[in-house]
């Protein structure tokens, strides 16, 4: 499957997913010196999903997702010195300092959040599709949630909805096992979550979350399908965070075995082999991407130091849409 991609979609994966890991490490970090505040979810070994779900969409698609919103955030173009403005609750955040961790936006970048209500973003996934079939657009929605999510009723009103509207949008349960500490095993019947679709007869599919190969060719398909009017998608990527739920987690619920067996499909990993062995990419050519990353890192947090905190002044602006609602006063 490897040779099916071109020496420049494995650079964009190895660099793309390189950023997302030495952000997500160094929030992680930050968060310890008590500079980054609140809840704080990481995405460390999830990178694959990511990336393979870029190449197999356009600029103009929309995203929207969980609190675990990071990656997906900077993946989509939101810049990681705006990302780690707002982890710093500062006014130059892509949220306004207001957001924080879980509620990450970016309009022009189509990246519609960061929601902190587990399975929330679902509905409103499926009304970002809504309007899109409603304009007579050809833009795809690609909505993320986690296995926890698929139990919320929300799940299962919206699959049945976007299939009775054959909306323009891709569910994508990004199942990393474990919803905070439980595991899916303890919470359904049904361990094949993709299954779940069957009920409304939407497509669906499981897909290898660590292989951003795989990621893109199934995502790939289901944006196709959605593009050509063919409706929704239920796709189930298997993937797994190497950190906790959140940085409250003492990860008691698995065992380090589970952990390294995981490791050894890192997805960093799996690309910089690729790159090696069938591209011949020298290590002084790693390390110049490696430095780039590391130097990018470096300036966002400089970025977060020295941006300002928002003015008292914002404090109930972006509740209420003034020109809608003239009956608000201030």
């Amino acid at each position: 499957m490897a040779t099916k991609f071109s020496k420049e979609t494995y650079l964009y994966w190895y660099e793309l997913m390189l950023l997302l890991r030495r952000f997500e490490e160094k929030t992680g970090q930050l968060y310890g010196m008590q500079k980054i505040r609140g809840f704080c979810h990481l995405y460390i070994g999830q990178e694959a999903v990511a990336a393979g779900c870029m190449t197999a969409t356009v600029p103009e698609d929309k995203f929207i997702t969980a609190y675990r919103d990071h990656a997906l955030a900077i993946a989509k173009g939101i810049t990681p010195k705006a990302c780690m403005a707002e982890l710093y609750g500062k006014a130059t955040g892509c949220s306004k300092g207001k957001g924080g961790s879980m509620h990450f936006f970016g309009l022009k970048e189509n990246f519609f959040g960061g929601h902190g209500i587990v399975g929330a973003q679902i509905g409103t996934g499926a009304g970002l599709a809504f309007a899109e079939k409603y304009r007579g657009t050809s833009n795809v929605v690609l909505c993320f949630f986690g296995d926890g999510a698929a139990r919320q009723g929300m799940l299962h009103e919206t699959f049945n909805m976007a299939m009775l509207w054959d909306l323009p949008v891709v569910f994508i349960c990004e199942n990393n096992h474990y919803a905070m500490g439980t595991s899916v095993a303890r919470t359904s019947k049904t361990l094949d979550i993709y299954k779940m679709a069957d009920a409304y007869e939407m497509p669906s599919d499981s897909i290898d979350g660590m292989s951003p190969e795989d990621v893109h060719n199934g995502v790939l398909r289901a944006v196709n399908r959605a593009r050509e009017k063919g409706g929704p998608t239920l796709l189930e990527i298997k993937t797994y965070r190497y950190k906790g739920h959140s940085m409250s987690d003492p990860q008691k619920y698995r065992t380090k075995d589970e952990l390294e067996q995981y490791k050894e499909k890192d997805p960093i990993e799996h690309t910089m082999n690729v790159l090696k062995t069938q591209y011949k990419v020298t290590d002084d050519e790693f390390e110049v991407i490696n430095d780039r990353v590391k130097n990018e890192v470096d300036e966002c947090v400089k970025f977060a130091e020295e941006s300002p905190w928002p003015d008292d002044s914002e404090l109930l602006k972006d509740v209420y849409m003034q020109e809608d609602y003239p009956f608000i006063i201030d």
